[in-house]
């Protein structure tokens, strides 16, 4: 009966490296999964911001019937509030043409990446090493 007693409780090492093996696989596959997601949230904000820009383009040409006026020139500012991309505008050497391009800010989990959008609605990107004639969606393309 006194042996009954004097049992040692707890973990053995064996047992605690199991499960800290296992904790390190679990890591080593959500670690990068949330990193791509986290980097996907951050890139939306280019196709999103270049479609309104867009749209603000088309109307101000329907107005002024020349995309370099000045007034159109302004829309192509970065607007306020963008974290991850800055905005440009290229006018083409006519004034029925233009191409809107986001750049993507050094430093925020974004770097390389890059869209454009023409008058004509002619997307490119450049998404984490993939290139596409449209707005890619992930890493491994798609659009």
């Amino acid at each position: 009966m006194n042996n009954f007693y004097m049992q040692q409780k707890g973990f053995t090492l064996v047992e605690l490296m199991v499960v800290v093996a296992i904790i390190g696989i679990l890591a080593s596959i959500a670690i990068p999964s949330y990193t791509d997601y986290v980097q996907r949230g951050r890139a939306a904000e280019a196709p999103s911001t270049l479609a309104d820009l867009k749209s603000r383009m088309e109307q101000c040409f329907q107005d002024k019937k020349d995309y370099t006026h000045a007034t159109c020139a302004a829309i192509c500012a970065t607007p306020a509030g963008s974290e991850n991309f800055t905005y440009s505008c290229t006018p083409a050497s006519t004034a029925t043409t233009f191409t809107l391009a986001a750049a993507a800010v050094a430093g925020k989990n974004v770097d390389g990446f890059s869209f454009t959008i023409n008058q004509d609605s002619a997307k490119t990107s450049n998404f984490a090493g993939n290139t596409g004639n449209c707005w890619l969606a992930k890493k491994t393309g798609g659009c």
